[in-house]
């Protein structure tokens, strides 16, 4: 369904390597490289890689042509963070060491968010599954993941364990905080931080202080882009690429990626390129999601 191919950073370069650009170089770039071109290239071999952030799957709502619904794979040396089960996730075992313990962090219980929880079936995880939540996820996702719909959790194989999280900070056993977001429905975003690295995942929502504090000095904020630039929908929150740039602006964050574009609104690739585009020298760290991006952290 829409795969990219290759590995990349800020800019598109061949899968040979990945992008690596840090903070002070971001900085620098708008600062003391200000009205002259340069951009940064560090190419490092996959063995020295620490933490990957995969896009499993980057659509809202549906799947089409451009990809599959909201999932993201982030690897560390240790541990396999999954957050959202869309459709995406059925990808999940291209990338990942099943042999890692593997946590899934669920946002919220909109079927786009945990449609693809029916091809858990397909994975054989050596360790246990923990799936983490807002409290009463679990009751939530067992009311779903059954029969007649799907294989149940007990019957999957590998065990599942739950755990339900009460907004703050929490350790999972690695530092995670979680907030609630503005959404129809219960929502949550969550912040963890590995390897001295911090990312953040804030989707569904629309512009909120919690996205903020999420957000904050992050070394990649992951956001939803479900609304066209300009667009409000205060019904059915979500952010436009404007709103998702006050976050990370306002945060601090270094880089910003974003996710969930709505199926029916950016209808190819080409139109979240042009999101890229448009807003790149707004904020140099931008990333407009496609399914297959990695992006290193």
């Amino acid at each position: 369904m829409g795969e990219g191919s290759g590995r990349e950073g800020l800019t598109g370069i061949p899968s040979a390597g990945v992008l690596k650009i840090s903070r002070e170089m971001v900085h620098r770039s708008g600062k003391e490289m200000a009205g002259r071109p340069c951009t940064f290239f560090c190419l490092i071999s996959h063995n020295q890689i620490q933490m990957n952030v995969t896009f499993l799957g980057t659509n809202g709502w549906y799947d089409t042509p451009t990809g599959n619904t909201c999932s993201v794979l982030v690897q560390s040396d240790d541990w396999n963070i999954i957050f959202d089960a869309g459709n995406g996730i059925a990808k999940a075992d291209r990338y990942i060491d099943q042999g890692k313990p593997t946590i899934l962090f669920i946002s919220h219980c909109h079927l786009d968010h945990l449609a693809g929880l029916h091809t858990l079936t397909k994975f054989r995880f050596r360790h246990p599954l923990q799936i983490c939540g807002q409290p009463g996820t679990e009751a939530l996702l067992r009311s779903i993941v059954r029969e007649p719909f799907m294989v149940p959790f007990e019957d999957l194989p590998f065990p599942v364990g739950f755990t339900e999280l009460q907004e703050g900070s929490h350790r999972v056993p690695f530092p995670v905080e979680c907030r609630p977001l503005v959404h129809p429905v219960p929502c949550y975003g969550y912040a963890i931080t590995l390897e001295g690295r911090k990312i953040a995942f804030c989707t569904d929502t629309g512009f909120c202080e919690n996205a903020v504090i999420l957000s904050k000095d992050a070394d990649l904020a992951i956001t939803e882009c479900g609304l066209r630039p300009g667009e409000e929908s205060p019904d059915w929150p979500h952010l436009n690429p404007e709103q998702a740039i006050r976050i990370a602006r306002e945060a601090g964050a270094t880089r910003l990626a974003l996710i969930h574009f709505a199926a029916h609104t950016y209808t190819s690739l080409k139109d979240r390129s042009a999101i890229e585009k448009r807003y790149k020298k707004e904020f140099p760290g931008l990333i407009a999601t496609r399914d297959g991006l990695t992006v290193l952290v």
